[in-house]
């Protein structure tokens, strides 16, 4: 662990804001500390902004290259790259740990889309999730997140 790391750590333990949100993010199946503390000087927009919005900043918004008649294949780039590595490795983590991310993979699979395709779209269900966790300030339940949230 990076000094930065043990300091905002110390400054999250400090803080009753910081520390709420941060145990708010944290009872999300597939979301640990190193997800959650670094996204809090990462992505302070978490919570402000549309799930969409939140999307493009981090760089997973599926993105169309048409042009004229000719439609191309959509893609992912740009964004925030740290944040969305590490994003990617907790939507690896809730696909097994996290029931409502594991069933939509699954139904992703079971439709013929291409594995990292359905990764990716987990990671940006997961990250609607975290925005509506942070902004709404409820806990994380299964009941709570069977509400259809659109990928």
């Amino acid at each position: 662990m990076r000094i930065a790391d043990t300091d905002l750590g110390d400054m999250v333990r400090h803080s009753p804001v910081w520390r709420e949100r941060d145990a708010l993010r944290q009872r999300v199946p597939g979301v640990g500390p190193v997800l959650s503390l670094p996204r809090l000087a990462e992505l302070p927009e978490l919570g402000r902004l549309a799930r969409r919005e939140l999307a493009k900043l981090v760089g997973i918004a599926p993105l169309s290259r048409d042009s004229g008649t000719m439609r191309g294949r959509r893609f992912v780039q740009g964004g925030r790259a740290s944040v969305r590595a590490v994003l990617y490795m907790g939507a690896l983590v809730a696909t097994r740990r996290n029931a409502l991310i594991c069933a939509f993979y699954q139904r992703l699979l079971a439709a013929g889309k291409p594995k990292k395709l359905a990764l990716v779209a987990c990671l940006r269900k997961l990250l609607t999730i975290l925005n509506t966790i942070v902004r709404t300030g409820q806990r994380w339940s299964p009941e709570y997140a069977a509400v259809p949230i659109p990928a």
